[in-house]
This record gives structure tokens, sequence and C-alpha cells, in this order.
């Protein structure tokens, strides 16, 4: 433990912190170094830092569950870790500000009592690792978050691949990669934790930089690396949280999916994926009389956004950022018309992230782009905002919806990874 802090504290990880966060200031990590010492003083070490990013989508709002193309990208919010064997058949995590959480190796099968629970996401990635054939040892971790909690750069999915990359470091056997770690991730969430969520957020957590997903068949979805410095593009990378809450929305995000399965169904299809756009074209009258307008618009909007992710992941490869921002503005407007995720029928007094895409556009007067991000209905808006205009930018957005509510972002290339000196 002290050595890892002596090498924090004499620069030996600048190297590192720079590639992740664009900086070299250690003292969060000596932080977290000093905490695990405090609540694990009998862990006999020897420990290591681990990271995890949260991940912000680009493009494909709702593309991923009907077997489409999307494109997301790790940022610099992270879940960061120091981690240690303890000799014990059990793992021991601490997050920063929530109670300890213990399981025990030789009990992985789901418990239903723990549903929900972040036991239940440490249970979940344990047994998928023992499952590939990896001999676990008990662990100790202090974790703390700065990834944006309700902002939908998925912290859930960081702390999955988080736990995911601590546990193989330190098992026996070889490591998962950075997809099946991804799939190792989602089945905690979907199978132990009970939220039946896609593999984007887990592959943009694990994989690192920009990712282009295609997820024709999600059991072996096609991933690749989209390489493009977004450092060199002078704009900012902005999220703004509205202050809205996803409590009860729940039918609002189940409505999307079933509305475009009731389309692919007229088709004997199970996805939009598998339905010809000529076919779903030629037969508009009598979709909108099986289906209503709302379900035709939404898979308007699912063949058109994903036509425009790979579009904006092509813009980048290419080195078009000017023609990648229009392409954010058409994704972005999509969502707005088409799909009608920015605010809940059910509640029509509460439309905070349409006025942050309206008060956004303006501020950037017809600069960058400006959509929004995740799921929608509440939450955050994505936005690129030209360096020049950031000051202004952010004052006019926080003069709104309250200070340090507009975030300023870094893509990182890395996805879950261990620190190493340099």
């Amino acid at each position: 433990m002290d050595q890892l802090l002596q090498s924090l504290r004499a620069g030996a990880y600048a190297g590192c912190l720079q590639r992740l966060y664009g900086r070299t200031d250690s003292a969060r990590a000596e932080h977290i170094v000093q905490a695990f010492g405090e609540q694990f003083p009998r862990n006999p070490g020897p420990a290591a830092l681990f990271s995890a990013p949260g991940r912000t989508e680009i493009g494909g709002n709702h593309t991923d569950h009907q077997h489409g193309h999307a494109l997301c990208a790790s940022v610099d919010l992270d879940m960061l870790a120091c981690a240690a064997p303890n000799g014990s058949p059990e793992i021991r995590v601490i997050s920063e500000g929530y109670p300890a959480v213990t399981v025990r190796l030789d009990t992985l099968d789901p418990d239903p009592a723990e549903a929900g629970s972040t036991a239940a996401l440490v249970r979940g990635v344990a047994a998928g690792l023992a499952a590939r054939g990896m001999q676990l040892c008990g662990v100790d971790a202090y974790v703390h978050s700065n990834v944006i909690a309700g902002s939908g750069l998925s912290s859930s999915a960081a702390f999955e691949v988080l736990l995911c990359t601590i546990l193989s470091q330190f098992a026996a056997g070889p490591a998962p990669d950075a997809i099946e770690a991804a799939k190792i991730s989602q089945m905690a969430e979907n199978v132990y934790f009970g939220k039946p969520c896609g593999l984007l957020d887990q592959i943009g957590a694990s994989v690192g930089g920009i990712v282009a997903i295609d997820f024709c068949d999600p059991a072996a979805p096609v991933v690749r690396k989209v390489e493009y410095d977004f450092s060199a593009a002078g704009h900012s990378l902005c999220i703004i949280d509205s202050g809205s809450t996803h409590a009860d929305l729940t039918d609002d995000y189940a409505g999307i999916p079933q509305e475009m399965g009731s389309v692919a169904a007229q088709f004997g299809a199970s996805f939009l994926r598998q339905v010809p756009e000529a076919d779903f074209r030629a037969n508009l009258p009598l979709l909108r009389e099986r289906c209503g307008d709302r379900a035709v618009l939404r898979a308007l909007h699912f063949y058109q956004d994903d036509a425009l992710a790979q579009a904006e992941a092509a813009a980048l490869e290419a080195g078009d950022f000017s023609g990648f921002l229009a392409l954010v503005n058409r994704s972005g407007l999509s969502s707005i018309e088409r799909l009608q995720n920015i605010f809940s029928p059910a509640h029509p007094e509460r439309q905070a992230v349409s006025l942050a895409i309206t008060l956004g556009r303006e501020l950037l007067g017809g600069a960058g782009a400006i959509r929004v991000h995740g799921g929608g209905f509440a939450g955050t808006v994505q936005a690129f905002v030209p360096d020049e205009q950031l000051d202004a930018f952010r004052a006019g957005i926080e003069a709104v919806f309250g200070a340090g509510k507009c975030h300023v972002l870094r893509i990182r290339p890395l996805g879950g990874c261990m620190l190493t000196p340099d």
C-alpha cells in the first residue's frame, strides 16, 4: 500500500493518468489508496488501481434493441478503485458513500432477494467469470465514482466492467477480452440485478475510445474502433443535466421497443432490422391502421437513425467533423419529431430536456450540435460546442438549470483497465 502511494506521489503514474483524464493530478488516486488502507487494514496486498469509464451515446438513439447500429465513446468520468487479494473466499467492496458489500465465492447462484442491489452485480460478475473457467480469489476493493448519477453515462456498466477487470486480474486463467467482459457485465445486470439492458453501455465502458457497433447478432456484435482525435476538433463535448428524474418513466421507455416491435410483427419479424425499409414504407397505410401513427413514426426513426449512426462513424473516419455535426443534429431532430422521447406524454408539464435543447440551440446559434442523450424523456442532453463559445454556452445553460449542470467531458482512449506506472 505504501509503495503504491509513494509511486503516485513520485509521478510514476503521470503518463497513465494523462491518458485517462487528460491531466496528471494524482490527488484522487492517492485518496482512494489511503481510503483502501483505512477500510481494509489487514489486507496483505499488493494493491493496484483500476478504472472503468462512463460512456456517452453519440449515434443510434434506441437502435440497439432493434438490432441496429450505434456509435458510442468512453469518457473521462469513471469508477476508480484500489483493490487487492484478501486471502479469503469473499469479495468485499466498499463504494464511497455506500454500505459495504460482501459476496462469498462459494455461493454464486442468483439470489432473488438481492435483485436491484450492488451485491447482485458483484455476484453476477463473479459468476460470469467462474462460468468461463476462471479460478477466482477473494478480493477487497474500495471504489470512488465521479460518473454523474442519472446522466445516461451508465454508472452501472462502469461498475460491472470495473469488477470484471479487478476480479480477472487476480484470478487464475485467461482473462476475458473487452467484448467478453462486456457480455459478462450485461449478464450480471440482466440475470442477477434484474434489469433487461442491452449491450451498448457495457461495450462502451469495456472497449474504450470511440466504437461503432453493429447489433445484427446481439450475441456476437461487430465492434470496431473509430479513430478520431476529438481534442483536435475545436469543440467540447458537454452533457447537460436537466435535473429531471427517470423515476416514474418505466412505461415510457418500455413503449419504444414495444411499438417498434409491433411494426416488425406485421412482417412476421421480431425486430425492425429484419424488415427491409422498402417493405415498411410500401405498407404505411396498413401499419398506421394496425399499429398507430406513433409506432410508425418510431419505426421511421429507427431506419433513419440506424443509417445516421453509420454515417457519423464514416464522417469521423474521413476527418469530416462538420459533416459529423450535421448528422448529429439530424439525429437529434429525429428523436424529437419521430421517436418522441424528450418528454413523457403522461407529464406534459415536465419538459426539462426539451427546454435544455431549445436553449442550447439558441446559445449555439447554428454552430455545433445538440441532441437528447441516452434513453430520453428525462435526464440529459448532449452538445458539441465550439471551444470559443464554451464559456458563454455553459453560463447560459447554468443560468437556467443551476451551477454545475453543464459538464464538459473528454473522450478517453481506454476502457476498463488496470493503471500501470510509466
